[in-house]
């Protein structure tokens, strides 16, 4: 016979381990919390939200998935390639300008616009790019976000 309510146990479990991840990050002295990136530059965006996969010198790494080099990248070029890339995902990259409530948001950081125009200008103003425009929070608004109103 089988036992009921084994599987939300097990939720229960992992949600628990989750929290307590989270409460053990923000102890630490490179833990940003999400009202700290507004008023993070584009460089502690990146170290504290993109360098995790895409590595300090934006080399990029392969291991468990591939993360591409941003360091010297010619789609970097466009802004607004990178700008949808962040703002909706790509390729197993969670979207940083998620709106509205998503069940399980809460396991990838969560940017507004302002901090995604910044964190682009940084990468493409660093690690060997040399792209002089610039972007903006209303550019980034522009771009559909996911779980926008537009988008139900």
């Amino acid at each position: 016979m089988r036992r009921q309510g084994g599987c939300a146990r097990r939720a229960v479990a992992l949600l628990a381990l989750i929290a307590a991840a989270g409460v053990a990050s923000a102890d630490d002295a490179s833990y940003l919390a999400p009202a700290e990136l507004a008023n993070a530059s584009g460089a502690e965006i990146y170290s504290h939200v993109c360098q995790g996969c895409h590595m300090p010198e934006a080399q990029g790494a392969a291991a468990a998935g591939h993360y591409p080099r941003l360091a010297g990248d010619p789609l970097l070029s466009s802004w607004q390639f990178v700008a949808v890339t962040v703002v909706r995902g790509r390729s197993g990259m969670p979207a940083f300008g998620r709106q509205g409530f998503e069940p399980l948001a809460f396991l990838s950081a969560r940017l507004d616009d302002a901090e995604i125009a910044r964190v682009i200008n940084y990468v493409r103003s660093h690690f060997g790019n040399h792209y002089k425009e610039t972007v903006t929070a209303a550019d980034v608004a522009k771009i559909p976000h996911p779980g926008a109103a537009a988008d139900r």
